[in-house]
C-alpha cells in the first residue's frame, strides 16, 4: 500500500510517515496543493491523507483532482478545525473519511485496512512508537469551530465576502475582522515540573 500525506506541518508529516513506514505503508509527503498533485500524478497512491488547511489554500480543493488521478483512491480529509459543515462539504466533494487532527498511525492503519488487522473488540492494539502522533483531542475550541464555519460559508459563496456575510447574518466588516484573526495553535498552560 502506498499513500500521499498532504499537510503544511512538515514535522507532523515526517513523524506520521515514519510511523506508517514501520507498519509497511509507504508514503510520500507534500506541503502544498501543487506538490501534492504532482506527487499523486507520479505515484497514483492508494490513499491520500489531506489536511483541510494548507496555508492559504483549502484541502477541499484537492479532492476532485486527486479523484481524477485515481478514481479508487481513498481520500481522508483531516483537520484541527472540525465542524459538521466542513464534514458535509468534504463528503459532498468526494472524500471518503473526515477525521479530527492529529491522526495517529494506528488509527490511520485501522481505517485504511478496514479492520482487516486484528482489531476485534478486546484485541490489543499495536504498541505505539515514540513518533506516533497523539489521538485527537475530545474538545475543539469554539473559535476554531467558528473559523471553520466561516470557511465553509466562503466556499459556498465562491469567496465573495459580502455574500458570505449575508449568509452568516453578520456585517461585512465584522466578517473581515474575523478573517484577519486566523486561529493559531492552542496554548496550553504550563505544568508544574
Amino acid at each position: 500500500m502506498k499513500g500521499l500525506l498532504v499537510d503544511d506541518d512538515i514535522l507532523y508529516l515526517d513523524a506520521l510517515r515514519r510511523a506508517l513506514t514501520r507498519r509497511g505503508i509507504e508514503c510520500e509527503i507534500a506541503a502544498d496543493p501543487a506538490t501534492a498533485l504532482a506527487v499523486a500524478t507520479r505515484i497514483a497512491p492508494d490513499f491520500a491523507l489531506v489536511d483541510l488547511k494548507l496555508g492559504d489554500a483549502s484541502g477541499l480543493s484537492l479532492i476532485e483532482p486527486l479523484r481524477a488521478i485515481r478514481a479508487d483512491m481513498r481520500i481522508l480529509l483531516v483537520t484541527g478545525y472540525a465542524s459538521i459543515a466542513t464534514a458535509v462539504e468534504a463528503i459532498k466533494r468526494g472524500a471518503d473519511d473526515y477525521l479530527p487532527k492529529p491522526v495517529s498511525a494506528d488509527t490511520l492503519q485501522r481505517i485504511l485496512l478496514d479492520t482487516e488487522t486484528d482489531t476485534a473488540p478486546g484485541a490489543p492494539l499495536p504498541e505505539r512508537d515514540e513518533d506516533d502522533t497523539l489521538e485527537s483531542p475530545t474538545m475543539i475550541p469554539l473559535h476554531r469551530l467558528e473559523w471553520e464555519h466561516i470557511q465553509q460559508a466562503l466556499a459556498e459563496t465562491g469567496g465573495n465576502i459580502s455574500a458570505t456575510a449575508r449568509l452568516l447574518g453578520m456585517h461585512r466588516r465584522s466578517l473581515q475582522r474575523k478573517l484577519a484573526k486566523r486561529p493559531g495553535p492552542e496554548r496550553r498552560p504550563p505544568t508544574d515540573g
